[in-house]
């Protein structure tokens, strides 16, 4: 198993632009809500479908040598990402994250949604309150957050995004 190049719903971009349409993700907008939404998961076949992309699917397959857990100190998460590149996230997701804005955020208020799994890219430290966050990208679309991004509170373990990090080692 492995992936193969892709872009957005819509476009021409790699071997098999994404399928599902846009919804809007907890939230009121200007896309049909995910939640009435019956998408079936594409079928796997094992081809480009983007008739203007010349590369063969072989190619352009990438496969996954192996996954493996990271522990949950801050320092290893850090080293596999400055080593490795991104790794996916799983956290409890609140009612309060879907009207995240800007800032790094921390729960304050709302019951649980749901688990929910997302990359985290990097680290940094907010210029203004000081804190320390986790640079995350989510799926909720880039009218969301910041573009489609938000900052986690780093190193508290905030919503349990750091004890339950998975990261991947390409074949090559």
């Amino acid at each position: 198993y492995g992936i193969v190049s892709g872009g957005d719903y819509g476009s021409n971009e790699g071997c098999r632009p994404y399928e599902i349409p846009p919804c809007e993700h907890h939230v009121n907008g200007t896309r049909p809500s995910c939640e009435g939404i019956d998408s079936e998961t594409p079928k796997c076949v094992r081809k480009c479908q983007n008739k203007k992309y010349d590369v063969p699917y072989k190619q352009d397959l990438s496969l996954g040598e192996k996954a493996y857990r990271v522990s949950s100190n801050e320092n290893a998460i850090m080293k596999e990402i400055y080593t490795h590149g991104p790794v996916e996230a799983g956290f409890t997701a609140y009612e309060d994250l879907l009207h995240y804005k800007s800032g790094v955020y921390s729960h304050v208020a709302g019951a649980p949604l749901s688990g929910h799994a997302v990359r985290v890219l990097g680290w940094g430290v907010d210029t203004k309150s000081k804190e320390k966050y986790w640079l995350v990208a989510n799926s909720w679309n880039t009218d969301w957050g910041e573009k489609g991004m938000f900052r986690i509170l780093k190193g508290s373990d905030e919503c349990g995004i750091e004890s339950r990090i998975t990261a991947g080692i390409p074949k090559l």
